[in-house]
């Protein structure tokens, strides 16, 4: 029997969808009896794509570290908190990434803007971007450590080659002058190259004041690498953390 070494053959070239389809195919060999060839080397193919593109997915996802276990299709699109479910079914497809476009999320306390941040990272994962989550202030911090052990620079390297680079948590904490510096060269080496989402509870009119303290040149540098291509999803609404409090406090008062 040829089967055999053939199987070994692909275990050794690392072709493991193959070998699980043609091991299906000779354990149950009436169902593909009426197969041509064509037919049936189609199916390892088939196999071998498929398995080839789950794995590149969950090797993205892990290297996302995203906050948040979340993705589109779970996203609740009734939510009273004008978040406009057109524009998100568009961005499912990611094309705004292929685009290097930029998304800006916000919105209150809990109404979940990570969630949703996540799950755009998640969907870009799916198509085949990479994508990192991170919160702004802790990033800055570490590559303003960074600049004085020669890291710095390698880092930066590593950031740009991101596809869909998640700031979250954006204006929560006063950068200082130096962190100002690093977050324009961060964004300028991002600039049309790939895309970022920033998710924040300020809304956007408001970053200029924020970043513009004794340097109103470098923040405009900064939000001009930021908005001109970016999408915005602006919302409003009651914390979702309040909602499912109440929901289950109902539900322990009912039973």
């Amino acid at each position: 029997m040829l089967h055999h070494p053939t199987l070994h053959k692909f275990d050794a070239l690392g072709l493991e969808g193959m070998a699980q389809a043609l091991r299906e195919q000779l354990e149950a060999q009436s169902q593909y009896r009426d197969l041509s060839f064509e037919e049936r080397i189609g199916l390892l193919i088939d196999r071998e794509l498929t398995l080839r593109d789950t794995k590149g997915f969950e090797r993205r996802l892990k290297a996302a570290k995203l906050r948040q276990d979340a993705s589109l299709e779970d996203l609740d699109l009734k939510h009273p908190r004008k978040l406009d479910s057109s524009l998100v079914r568009s961005l499912a497809s990611a094309g705004w990434v292929r685009e290097h476009r930029n998304l800006l999320i916000t919105g209150p306390t809990g109404v979940g803007k990570t969630y949703i941040a996540c799950a755009m990272g998640q969907a870009a994962c799916r198509h085949g971007f990479t994508a990192l989550y991170t919160q702004t202030s802790r990033l800055l911090q570490e590559l303003a450590i960074q600049r004085g052990d020669g890291r710095y620079l390698t880092t930066l390297k590593r950031l740009a080659k991101v596809q869909v680079l998640i700031l979250d948590e954006w204006g929560f904490e006063q950068p200082s002058p130096e962190q100002r510096r690093i977050l324009l060269e961060l964004l300028d080496d991002r600039y049309e190259r790939s895309s970022t989402i920033i998710a924040s509870q300020f809304p956007s009119e408001l970053w200029y004041d924020h970043l513009a303290v004794a340097d109103p040149t470098l923040a405009d540098a900064i939000l001009d690498r930021i908005l001109h291509n970016g999408y915005k999803l602006e919302l409003q609404g009651e914390s979702l953390r309040k909602t499912k409090k109440a929901l289950t406090a109902s539900l322990v008062q009912s039973a």
